[in-house]
Order: structure tokens, then sequence, then C-alpha cells
């Protein structure tokens, strides 16, 4: 990986106002060129080999690094680049879907801006992502806290949005231990939004990250918050939507984690609940898989092989410690009534022999008891 200088660490800081977040033909030429020389053109009024070439020129004529430097420096911000030992190497599997067509066509970031006291690099080594609706039931908010404590509590970084719903949800329940989690945000690093979570981003910074593409001063769009699910998909070993409608934004960051080979995992809901209806739909998709618990969701970010989640079963009753034939002898044996052992033996399918052995066995458990005319289960 190149080391990007200065003066070209310079021009990606203001290109990160002048273009749209992930906007395919900016990545493209900054990574195949420099941000550098498409600044001067642009600037220059030279060609650009892209349509988009007016609304670029309007605004590099505008844009200017100091302004942003001094309004990154108000809150401690900072711009990381491919290449820097904080830059999140996963971030670089977005190169692979530049290629596609339509509205969900998007380029590999060129640098990110970042606030906290931690590496982003560091963080992003073992990553989740934890979102769903803004307009979660208490289910949704108690599942995705659930699993967002007990994946930090296993050393896991939970990603998510910091919108309201399941993504505050779960950035709160890692929070609660005071471990790190990432919020990734739509508009400028400078602008905690929503509002109405200005308390809760601002104590991820304490332990975790903010995290945006776009420059500071920058509004959170709507089509900023599609382009930057991306993020929290690429930064993330495997996606987790906890809950979310059938045109949930969540299931946008389950598409972008699936093309990228990213685990994509969904915690079912009620059949009936509309806010689970996105989630079902996911799941009967063949790359999802169900989740409903951590252990579940480790073992599907780790290596083959390894974190494997402890298998469930229902449980243990004393009598499933014996054997087959203790369980038959102990079914053919009546709750009230007493039954010789020929009888019970010929109910169970037994030789005589054998049912005189195994009810031995059973009343030391005191599982049977011998009365008066036979034998009967002992009473509960």
């Amino acid at each position: 990986m190149v080391i990007v200088e200065e003066a070209e660490r310079r021009a990606r800081v203001v290109m990160s106002k002048v273009a749209e977040p992930g906007d395919p033909d900016v990545c493209r030429l900054v990574r195949d060129h420099s941000a550098g020389e498409l600044l001067g053109r642009l600037r220059s009024g030279r060609r650009v080999d892209s349509p988009k070439v007016a609304a670029w020129a309007g605004r590099a004529s505008t844009a200017d690094y100091d302004d942003l430097a001094r309004a990154a420096d108000l809150v401690d911000a900072r711009f990381v680049c491919p290449g820097d030992d904080e830059w999140p190497a996963a971030l670089d599997d977005l190169v692979r879907l530049e290629g596609e067509a339509g509205d969900r066509r998007v380029g590999a970031p060129f640098g990110l801006w970042v606030r906290g006291a931690v590496s982003a690099s560091a963080l992003a080594s073992r990553c989740v992502a934890i979102v769903g609706s803004r307009a979660s039931t208490a289910y949704g908010e108690h599942m995705a806290s659930a699993l967002a404590f007990d994946c930090s509590r296993h050393g896991i970084t939970v990603v998510s949005g910091g919108a309201y719903g399941i993504d505050a949800a779960a950035h709160r329940a890692v929070l609660s231990r005071q471990s790190a989690t990432v919020a990734v945000l739509a508009g400028g690093i400078d602008r905690l939004y929503p509002v109405g979570n200005t308390q809760l981003l601002t104590q991820v910074l304490d332990s975790g990250l903010l995290v945006s593409e776009a420059a500071p001063g920058c509004a959170p769009t709507k089509s900023r918050f599609l382009v930057r699910n991306r993020i929290i998909a690429a930064l993330s070993q495997g996606t987790v939507v906890v809950e979310a409608a059938l045109r949930s934004g969540a299931l946008n960051t389950a598409r972008w984690a699936r093309d990228l080979g990213r685990g994509v995992m969904g915690v079912p809901g009620p059949v009936t609940s509309v806010a689970s209806g996105g989630v079902h739909e996911l799941l009967r998709q063949p790359e999802t898989l169900l989740v409903t618990d951590a252990p579940e969701i480790i073992e599907h970010i780790s290596p083959a092989g390894e974190g494997l989640a402890p298998p469930k079963s229902g449980i243990v009753r004393e009598i499933d410690l014996f054997s087959r034939t203790s369980r038959q002898v102990l079914d053919a044996t009546p709750l009230s009534v007493p039954a010789q052992v020929h009888s019970i033996a010929r109910t169970a399918g037994l030789v005589r022999d054998e049912v005189e052995r195994e009810l031995s066995l059973l009343r030391k458990a005191g599982l049977v008891v011998e009365r008066t005319g036979g034998w009967t289960l002992a009473p509960p």
C-alpha cells in the first residue's frame, strides 16, 4: 500500500467536500491518478472525464482545506487514508463493487473522517454490525442489547449507524460495559445526528469511534445514509439485522454485506410483526443465517472450525441419563394400578429378567416403587 503524501492528503480532504461520498467516478480517479491532479484540473478548468464535472468544479472553487481542518480540529477529528497505519484495510474490498450498475454503484473510499481515542484499524480487526429499524419494538431493542452486550463481552467490536431504535440499543449495551463501539455517520463528523442521540454519540467517543466519509459540515441526506451503509457492512465480518420492516434501510446494509461476501444474519421476530417482516424475507434467502444469540454470531464470523457455538438442547431430565431399556421399562410401568413384572415385560417388549434388573435400578433412583400386587411409578 502506497503511503499518501501530505499534499495528496490535503487534496483528498478537499475532495471529501467536493464529491458525494462513494461517488464511483471520483473514487476511481483519485485511486488511478491522484486527488491532487483531479483537484488541479477542476480548479483550472481543464477537462475531467466525468459528466459531473460542472458540479465538482463549482464545489472545488469554494472548498477550502484550512476551513475543513479548522472544523475538524474543533471536534478533535482526523482524516485517515488508505496506507495509513490506522486505515481499516477491510474497506478496500469495496473496490470490487465499483463496476455494479444502477443506484448502488459506488466506490471504495479514498479517506475517512474519524473521531475517538482509539485506532480505527484496531477496532475493525474483529467486528460485527448490528442494525435494524428506527421504529423498533421492545422485543427488538431487547435482542439488540443482548446480542451487542454478549458480542462485546467476547472481544468483538459492535458497529452500527447511531440511529434511533436498534442502532441505539446496540451502542448503549456496549457502552454499559465501557467497551468500544463504532458509529458510522451519514453526515459530517462534526454533525451528531440524529440530534436526539447526541449524548449517546458523545459517549461513544469515550471508548470507541465515530466515522464518516463526508467532510465536516455535510448534512446527513437520505442518499448519504444508503451510501454509508456500505461502510458499516465493509468494516464488519458479518451483519446482523435484528428488526426491519420490508422497506427498512437495514436491509440495504445486509445487501452490501452479501455483495462483499460477508456473513448475513437475521434475528426472527413474531410472524405477525410488521417490524420483523423484512428480516423474515431476508431469512428466506439462502445466504442468510438465522441467529438467536451471540455464540451463533461469533461462530458465523469466525474462521472455519473456530468459535463454534455450543449445541442447544432442552432441559436434561434424570431419566435421560438412563439407558434406552430403562426408559422402555419406565414407559411400560403404570402410574397407579400395580402391574406384575411379566405384564410390564410384555408391554415393554422385553424379557422378564431384563425388566427385573431395570426395575431394581429404577427403584434405587426413586422413579418406581414396589407395592402389593406389583410395580407403579413413584409419586411425583
